[in-house]
């Protein structure tokens, strides 16, 4: 996926969590995060976007840590919130392509990984803020395009580093087949970090298949495995060792 697609959809799901956020309150309830209130999704939504921003507006080259969360609420954090959006969003669009700073996954540029970490950081926590409003079959939906890119960047990428948490004593082979995009990746875990190859290789011990918006909503933990969208073949400790030890946190 190009750069200019993953700016459009970070427009639309930041735009779409704003709204979600509003509707909701800020003391309601994310089912989808246990424990966090619509305030605390825009504090940490709003801290990463600004985050990135000075990575990519002012060249960092090196790690630099974000300002934190502020200590607001209300309108005043919601407006908080679409400005800081709104300035992610002008800094990525005038970047230049030859764009030098700090990243920590692999791509293409430092402006092509910026473009889309925001792209999915966004459209996961818009998900989140549709959650409190207690939409689900009712949720805005994820396009297949760009959900077949997310599950491709957190399997080669979140998941293809040593931090990775996904570990077994019992290796195993997890298949990850997008019906409606025809994308696959074999996932193999061991007692090292996973290792994902975009190819059906070989036979795997568990599989997961579907949409490619219901695996990516399930990979991220944001919908059950056992989700009617997604069918599950094989060894069903591989998936559930996904769940209990695949979070991605700050």
């Amino acid at each position: 996926m190009e750069t200019a697609e993953h700016i459009k959809y970070l427009v639309r799901e930041g735009q779409l969590l704003a709204d979600a956020a509003d509707q909701a309150g800020p003391d309601a309830e994310v089912p989808t995060c246990p424990g966090w209130r619509v305030r605390d999704l825009l504090r940490h939504t709003g801290m990463v976007h600004r985050w990135a921003t000075a990575f990519v507006a002012e060249g960092h080259t090196s790690y630099r840590r974000g300002a934190g969360e502020p200590d607001l609420d209300g309108d005043a954090l919601l407006d908080w919130y679409r400005e800081g959006h709104g300035l992610l969003v002008t800094a990525l669009t005038e970047a230049p392509e030859s764009l030098e700073c700090w990243a920590f996954l692999p791509a293409p540029s430092p402006l092509a990984f910026w473009a889309r970490r925001q792209a999915h950081e966004t459209t996961v926590h818009r998900v989140d803020a549709e959650s409190a409003l207690g939409l689900v079959a009712g949720r805005s939906p994820v396009e297949p395009e760009l959900a077949a890119d997310g599950i491709d960047e957190l399997l080669c990428g979140f998941h293809g580093r040593e931090k990775s948490r996904v570990r077994t004593d019992r290796p195993g082979t997890l298949r990850v087949r997008a019906k409606d995009t025809d994308d696959v990746w074999t996932v193999r875990m061991s007692t090292e970090a996973p290792c994902t190859t975009r190819a059906a290789e070989r036979p795997a011990d568990c599989e997961l298949s579907g949409p490619a918006e219901a695996l990516y909503l399930t990979l991220w933990n944001r919908i059950p495995a056992g989700s009617p969208a997604v069918a599950l073949s094989g060894e069903e400790r591989l998936a559930r060792l996904w769940r209990e030890t695949s979070a991605v946190t700050w």
